[in-house]
């Protein structure tokens, strides 16, 4: 399929009552070992701002460097470097005592504030009375990365502006991964910037992480690192009921996914050699999480009868009563038409 502008082609479907209520439309390409397009959905030319979806290519520096074997990082802390965290009391705690063993604390931290988004943690600490702090921020393993490698660069406090070292670092791997000049950038929720790129740049970014187990160099050796501490560590990369940690949790082979707000998600298929990049066009979470399963299943890693796969292949959307009363569906196409029949 092919298409021009942002709308992208239809990709997910809404029925209720046997009436198609909605749709969500988008952009899918996968790409090949080489970084070539192997199959797309819409345009793989469109320029999108990648979001949370790129954290493994902003902690490359990280570990590219070296800074994060002289900080003494291990797999957990690589996975929370690239994680979406739920804020649970263990994801809070792990970064906080990253940020310790490096000399520093939550108030070094510049993601600002978040309430948790897990429910019990978010609880206690309004039974607590307690403040809510940056470390309960989704990102806040993303920004001790940052930190960590702005201790070991004798750079400033500011690592999150432009023109600080860890940036222009950060910057430079997003270009050289993607393959791709950025044409812009904007600022994400937790304040850092986020670099654009097309959808077959950013797909081809993450082919470049799934065969990166078959080169030797740092950079490549520092990707697989990353690939790795992700998929022994989903729990981290998100949390209990989210789509990144059930669905990497379901996959029948290793396999790296990682969503983004306003409708991103990629996937690094080590085994294969391949790499996802999916945009919902309207920015709906319910939409690309089916999109993601869809694929994961065509590529012949999540078997659509998987619960997870169900869950988030089909909902169901159900009403107050807790009824049944509406199925998203991918289309056809995307999922294959003899996986279609088992959903």
């Amino acid at each position: 399929m092919t298409a021009s502008g942002m709308e992208g082609v239809r990709l997910v479907e809404l029925w209720r009552g046997g009436i198609l209520e909605s749709l969500h439309c988008g952009h899918v390409v996968i790409c090949g070992p080489d970084g070539e397009i192997e199959e797309a959905w819409g345009n793989p030319d469109q320029v999108i701002l990648p979001r949370s979806s790129v954290k493994m290519l902003q902690a490359l520096p990280l570990v590219e460097s070296g800074a994060a074997a002289r900080a003494g990082l291990g797999p957990q802390h690589l996975a929370l470097a690239c994680a979406s965290h739920e804020g649970t009391a263990r994801h809070a705690g792990l970064v906080s005592d990253w940020l310790a063993d490096q000399g520093m604390g939550p108030g070094d931290l510049l993601c600002g504030a978040q309430s948790p988004w897990d429910r019990a943690e978010r609880n206690r600490m309004i039974c607590a009375e307690a403040a809510l702090s940056p470390l309960h921020n989704n990102c806040s393993g993303k920004h001790a990365g940052f930190l960590t490698l702005s201790r070991d660069l004798g750079a400033g406090a500011d690592y999150i502006d432009m023109a600080h070292p860890v940036q222009a670092a950060a910057l430079a791997a997003h270009e050289e991964v993607t393959g791709e000049t950025s044409p812009g950038y904007g600022i994400d929720g937790c304040a850092a910037p986020n670099h654009a790129t097309t959808l077959h740049g950013l797909a081809r970014a993450m082919s470049r992480y799934a065969t990166a187990s078959g080169r030797a160099d740092a950079r490549s050796r520092a990707q697989t690192a990353l690939t790795e501490a992700m998929m022994a560590h989903p729990d981290l990369v998100a949390g209990d009921g989210r789509p990144c940690t059930e669905l990497m949790r379901a996959t029948t082979e290793p396999v790296a996914i990682k969503f983004g707000a306003d409708g991103v998600f990629i996937a690094i298929l080590p085994a294969q050699g391949r790499g996802v990049a999916i945009k919902i066009s309207d920015g709906a979470t319910r939409g690309v999480d089916c999109v993601i399963a869809a694929v994961l299943v065509r590529l012949g890693v999540l078997d659509p009868s998987h619960p997870s796969a169900q869950r988030f292949l089909t909902g169901p959307i159900r009403n107050r009563r807790g009824d049944a009363v509406a199925r998203l569906t991918p289309v056809r196409d995307l999922i294959g038409a003899a996986n279609f029949t088992k959903i």
